[in-house]
């Protein structure tokens, strides 16, 4: 079925876009996905994700973040540092009001997206009953220059927005992926230091709990990474219970791996992870 768009209003009066992707009334629903984009995007990039995901039975909704697509707020910016969080919970009441009772909600974040999702299960705001994680940003991978200003910039200028400095070319090796983006209205490239900070303190404050872990969680990341360093992963996967979390490196691939030009093996490992749970 098609999407369907509407405005949720978050405590504080902000808007925030809502898509939805809903079943066919003929398909039992297996549980409710919620996607959570990442850096300078919006839920709308994630149509091919979602009607794959429909077609196994999961109805889906996406947002666009505060400061992103279609929602309220200054491009990349972030006017408290749990903002991004407490809009998360708030998404998750609504969700949850919508669905009937005994209904799985999964958590399906991307990179920045995912280190928000991850963020949000380790401070228990409220419980899902599952966790994917595509290309988290556990590790920015930031130079020290980069660690430097983020000690400095955030405390003389939280609001201050510059470049987000991340290459288009580098989420995907499909030209036509890279492209659609370049061209997409509603990409921005902003980030203000409240925002970068938030990423730098979140992404050491998960993996310190990641030993912890007890929501079942699929972590699926890419090996040749170079927006978001790898190696965060790979270190959350190492700490975490063997139990609790499934990871999966797709070494040749670049960032978005569901937008590569061979994205299948990633399609198959969501859903065999999905099938044993759901």
């Amino acid at each position: 079925m098609d999407s369907t768009l509407s405005t949720f209003v978050s405590l504080d009066g902000d808007n925030l876009a809502i898509q939805d992707w809903p079943l066919d009334p003929e398909t039992s629903l297996r549980g409710v996905v919620l996607l959570v984009h990442g850096l300078g995007e919006h839920a709308g990039r994630y149509d091919l994700v979602a009607h794959q995901l429909n077609n196994w039975g999961f109805a889906v909704r996406g947002y666009d973040q505060y400061g992103h697509g279609d929602s309220g707020g200054p491009r990349g910016g972030l006017p408290t540092d749990s903002r991004l969080l407490d809009d998360l919970a708030d998404i998750v009441d609504s969700t949850r009001v919508r669905m009937a009772s005994g209904t799985p909600l999964i958590l399906l974040g991307h990179s920045l997206g995912g280190l928000v999702a991850a963020r949000f299960v380790a401070l228990g705001l409220r419980p899902v009953e599952a966790l994917v994680l595509s290309s988290p940003a556990l590790d920015p991978g930031l130079t020290w220059l980069q660690k430097l200003l983020l000690a400095i910039v955030p405390k003389l200028a939280p609001n201050l927005r510059v470049g987000n400095g991340l290459d288009p070319a580098l989420i995907s090796h499909d030209p036509a992926v890279v492209a659609a983006y370049r061209a997409d209205k509603r990409v921005h490239d902003r980030i203000s230091g409240r925002l970068a900070r938030f990423i730098a303190d979140s992404g050491p404050a998960t993996l310190a709990q990641a030993p912890d872990w007890k929501v079942p969680t699929l972590l699926l990341y890419a090996g040749a990474d170079q927006l978001v360093n790898p190696a965060g992963s790979r270190a959350f996967a190492a700490a975490a219970p063997k139990k609790v979390v499934s990871s999966r490196c797709f070494e040749a691939l670049y960032h978005e791996i569901f937008n590569e030009l061979k994205p299948a093996p990633v399609f198959a490992e969501l859903r065999a992870w999905l099938d044993a749970r759901f």
